[in-house]
């Protein structure tokens, strides 16, 4: 249930508890953003906090740890539900009820199953008054991918395709051929930094030779290399195998493959991979494989078989290409979207980086 607030002082301090929640970004998976704010009963701010990392403090200990005794009586506000569950820390409502807090407002719903309106409900039931819904879409924004991975069980899936003013990702079939500029480089970058896990296809890995890690970014948790690879040709020599400080390679193929290219599969066990046998190794089996282990979002690069796997499957978010002023003509190797369903980008907007220009949106079914 929504409560309307009688003046702005409740989106004025769910505003600040989102700028908290920010500051963690990139740095909490597989957990949520979250900020918090204390105010007393004058309207003061007493206590703020915001979820650091996993396995840290949440932000409403944080907040009520800074407010000490006058959090009784007092309002917290919190971007997301306060978890009602023991995980690696103590539930939040628990701490909420021992403080005193008279009153608690939150932004938007956890969907996970161990929470999904029990931290509400348990707050209501020990008689703290809880309002639902300030800032709801600014929250969800914020953390669009937990909310995602929570309440599907797969990643957010981000699509990034860098092509030609003529629709091609090459100048021709098995030829490495750089695209976009220094300026659009630096933007994937920034992208690899923010999530979880970037994916390609095994001929990408053949053809491209990518190191696939974030560099010129900042990033504090390690990168998941992902290679879907259904008849394991891979090769153990692959550039990415030197990098595995930056984060482990997994190879999603299918127990098939497994069991026909064994000699193959001990090759890539010996150069550092980790193999993931799949029943089929369908997209949305390997999206809930990847949930699972905890991969909360995925940069998706290609190459088009992959991209047509994914957006088949419906499980494409988020839309990132990138598109650079040359023409590759009649050789050169398209970016096959003929067939694909009808979507339309949602929030779209188009930067200049450079000579080149990124046009990136949200994906809104139409099918």
């Amino acid at each position: 249930m929504v409560t309307a607030w009688r003046d702005g002082s409740d989106g004025v301090h769910m505003d600040r508890a989102l700028a908290l929640a920010r500051r963690g970004r990139g740095q909490t998976s597989p957990n949520p953003m979250v900020g918090a704010v204390v105010v007393s009963g004058a309207g003061a701010v007493v206590g703020s906090g915001f979820h650091a990392r996993a396995g840290a403090a949440h932000a409403e200990v944080c907040a009520l740890d800074e407010a000490g005794p006058a959090a009784r009586g007092a309002t917290l506000y919190s971007t997301l539900e306060p978890c009602s569950h023991h995980g690696r820390t103590g539930p939040c409502v628990a701490r909420i009820a021992e403080a005193g807090v008279r009153r608690v407002v939150v932004a938007v719903g956890d969907p996970s199953p161990k929470v999904n309106g029990a931290g509400i409900a348990w707050l209501r039931q020990r008689g703290i008054q809880v309002d639902v819904g300030v800032r709801r879409a600014e929250a969800a924004r914020l953390n669009e991918v937990f909310l995602t991975w929570a309440a599907l069980g797969r990643p957010f899936v981000t699509m990034k395709i860098a092509t030609s003013r003529d629709n091609r990702i090459a100048s021709d079939r098995g030829v490495r051929t750089q695209i976009t500029g220094a300026a659009a480089a630096a933007a994937v970058h920034a992208t690899r930094a923010e999530v979880d896990a970037v994916g390609v296809g095994s001929t990408t890995v053949l053809v491209d030779d990518p190191l696939l890690t974030a560099r010129g970014a900042r990033r504090r948790l390690p990168l998941t290399r992902v290679v879907f690879d259904r008849r394991l040709r891979t090769p153990p020599t692959a550039k990415m195998f030197g990098t595995l400080e930056a984060g482990p390679i997994v190879i999603m193929t299918t127990a098939a493959a497994l069991r026909s290219q064994e000699p193959a599969a001990d090759r890539l066990w010996a150069a550092g991979a980790a193999i993931q046998p799949l029943e089929t190794g369908a997209m949305d089996e390997v999206m809930q494989r990847l949930g699972a282990s905890e991969i909360t979002s995925l940069l998706l690069e290609g190459g088009t078989a992959v991209h047509r796997a994914a957006w088949s499957a419906g499980v494409v978010d988020r839309v990132q290409r990138y598109i650079a002023p040359v023409c590759l003509g009649a050789r050169g190797v398209p970016w096959v979207d003929d067939g694909l369903s009808v979507a339309r980008l949602r929030d779209a907007r188009v930067r200049q980086l450079g000579a080149d220009m990124l046009l990136e949106g949200h994906v809104q079914r139409l099918d």
